[in-house]
């Protein structure tokens, strides 16, 4: 399955996972528009979009000249808004799923 949403959509999942992987942390500086677009093989003005939504949802601070830091708490609201959109659409696909195949919890929590 391809994912067919904006770039910058999937670039803003990335960056998220890595403030709730602890990548970025709370208080440090995110890599630059133009570095994390070069990394990323993403245009800039892409990137720039995804960094301004952080900024909107008061995730990231900007400091003119300085760069862009992670604010106090953004893994944590993060965290809790992937954790909401995971069971809202992503979780009664996947057990509806679990279902149709017959698979149980105790399944899933032993190997093999």
């Amino acid at each position: 399955m391809s994912d067919t949403r904006p770039v910058y959509l999937r670039l803003r999942d990335r960056i998220a996972a890595a403030i709730i992987d602890g990548v970025y942390r709370e208080g440090e500086m995110l890599p630059s528009v133009r570095a994390f677009a070069a990394e990323q093989g993403a245009n800039p003005l892409t990137v720039a979009k995804a960094y301004q939504q952080f900024q909107a949802d008061g995730l990231v601070r900007v400091q003119r000249g300085v760069g862009i830091f992670v604010c106090e708490g953004a893994a944590a609201k993060l965290r809790e808004r992937e954790r909401a959109a995971f069971l809202r659409d992503e979780w009664p696909e996947l057990c509806q799923r679990l279902k149709r195949l017959g698979l149980r919890l105790e399944d899933l929590l032993t190997p093999g």
